[in-house]
């Protein structure tokens, strides 16, 4: 199925236990955290026997791995009927880095998966994954190693990253921040900087904001982080630590920015089960395409509508055009929404849907597509930063709105209608062609949206049919 290469959860749950909190101390997996542990296991042993879920995997990473009693956890495990595959540092580190590449085929760089018990550091490049390495550094045990290095904590951190040859001949390379504290850390950054449009996903920073955030935590009130939106109290107090962290990561690794990834060690265990074929897939146009199908009224036409529209826009790059026939497979998404609100409907999916391969800029683009065609017209349905070309773009998925709109009126969700019908561009017109059993398809109101978009273009509009 095309779907598993851009795979939707359908339930998500954490359970924020603290299995790695008493390592840097004990060297074992506390008692109280243990219990609530195997508590949680049994929990979701008996959601997956009620779900009727035949292919499970549980694995366990650094605080099992570590912890004198980790065994004495798998064992608990099996008792409730669950068999736990405990992955090796490398293993890992490898499927943190596949679970960056689920999500960004073409990520050229160092992604480092910050957990619990550990820090995972491996180079990424050419769907590939390389120079695996774990490190004792997981949120949990910083605190102890901030005590006990002092002031020299950073120097301490950029020594353990040398010792392992890091970053060699990898500097100068984008940081790609996976698990839930970098996440919390871009939250942050965020809410501070009152983004218009605060998504996690594909979220960029400079280095220097590592700096920024660093400094502004020391004197952050717990007031403060308690109104970082979408963050549990567990998770808030493992920001200091992470931002800590990534003072001499940034200062060691000599890297360009920071690229948040959702995506991580889940995604990337699924990642590498696929086959090559299967793995090569675009994951944003097959979640469209799989979008597309779920809320279509008719059969979903996104490549016809591609096709149809396409020599309108001729001059789009590569990775626009990907963007437009995103939009294409995902143009009948707000189709069960009442019609005065179906524009607003489709922006917020476009918005805050669970896509892949894209960054902000290009959600924006995409959504400023749905919104036009489903009725938005040429408004921007935000408040746009200001950026040249990121407007530039805008405007024009704003007439690929108006195209697919176009072409959603003129065939009615037929595939026929595309077949008979076909449009040009010329200097000053742009011309609806209509042949044989299309003849009929230029009602009023198609010639009506003919023209809105002829006017979008500066263009006169024609009808031209030919008998």
């Amino acid at each position: 199925m095309l779907d598993q290469r851009a795979p939707q959860p359908i339930f998500n749950e954490k359970l924020m236990v603290g299995l790695g909190s008493g390592l840097a101390t004990s060297g074992a997996i506390e008692p109280r955290a243990f219990k609530r542990g195997i508590a949680g296991l049994a929990r979701f042993k008996a959601l997956v026997e009620a779900m009727g879920i035949d292919d499970l995997r549980c694995v366990a990473t650094a605080a099992v791995r570590d912890a004198s009693n980790g065994q004495d956890f798998i064992e608990a495990a099996r008792g409730v009927g669950l068999d736990i595959i405990l992955l090796s540092g490398r293993d890992e580190a490898r499927a943190s880095g596949m679970g960056v590449i689920s999500a960004i085929p073409d990520a050229n760089g160092i992604v480092a998966d910050l957990g619990g018990g550990s820090l995972e550091l491996v180079r990424v490049r050419d769907g590939r994954t390389m120079h695996h390495t774990s490190f004792p550094l997981g949120v949990l045990r910083l605190e102890t190693l901030q005590e006990r290095h002092g002031n020299g904590f950073a120097r301490a951190i950029m020594k353990k990253l040398a010792k392992a040859n890091w970053p060699g001949e990898d500097a100068n390379l984008p940081l790609y921040l996976v698990g839930g504290s970098w996440r919390a850390l871009a939250r942050y950054d965020m809410m501070l900087a009152r983004s218009v449009m605060p998504v996690v996903s594909g979220h960029v920073m400079p280095v220097s904001t590592a700096l920024k955030l660093h400094r502004r935590l020391r004197s952050a009130s717990p007031e403060e982080l308690a109104r970082i939106k979408g963050l549990s109290s567990a998770r808030v107090g493992t920001i200091p630590a992470a931002a800590a962290l990534l003072i001499p990561l940034v200062q060691q690794l000599r890297c360009s920015r920071l690229i948040v990834s959702a995506s991580g060690l889940r995604e990337g265990l699924l990642y590498q089960d696929l086959s090559p074929e299967v793995q090569a897939h675009d994951p944003l146009i097959v979640a469209a395409e799989a979008e597309g199908q779920r809320f279509a009224r008719f059969a979903p036409h996104g490549e016809l509508i591609d096709a149809w529209i396409a020599p309108l826009f001729m001059d789009d790059g590569p990775a626009d055009a990907r963007l437009r026939l995103a939009t294409c497979f995902l143009s009948d998404i707000a189709s069960t929404a009442n019609p005065d609100f179906r524009a607003d409907r489709a922006l917020e999916m476009a918005l805050h849907g669970h896509w892949l391969g894209i960054d902000l800029a290009d959600r924006m683009v995409l959504a400023q597509a749905l919104f036009s065609s489903t009725g938005g017209g040429l408004l921007y349905p935000f408040k746009v930063p200001q950026d040249p070309a990121l407007i530039a773009r805008l405007d024009r998925a704003a007439r690929w709105g108006l195209a697919i709109r176009l072409a959603q009126r003129l065939s009615g969700g037929t595939a026929s209608a595309f077949a008979a019908t076909s449009l040009t561009r010329g200097e000053k017109t742009l011309r609806l062609h209509l042949s044989g059993p299309g003849t009929a398809f230029a009602g009023e109101q198609v010639v009506k949206r003919l023209k809105q978009l002829a006017e979008s273009l500066g263009l006169q509009s024609r009808v031209e049919r030919l008998d």
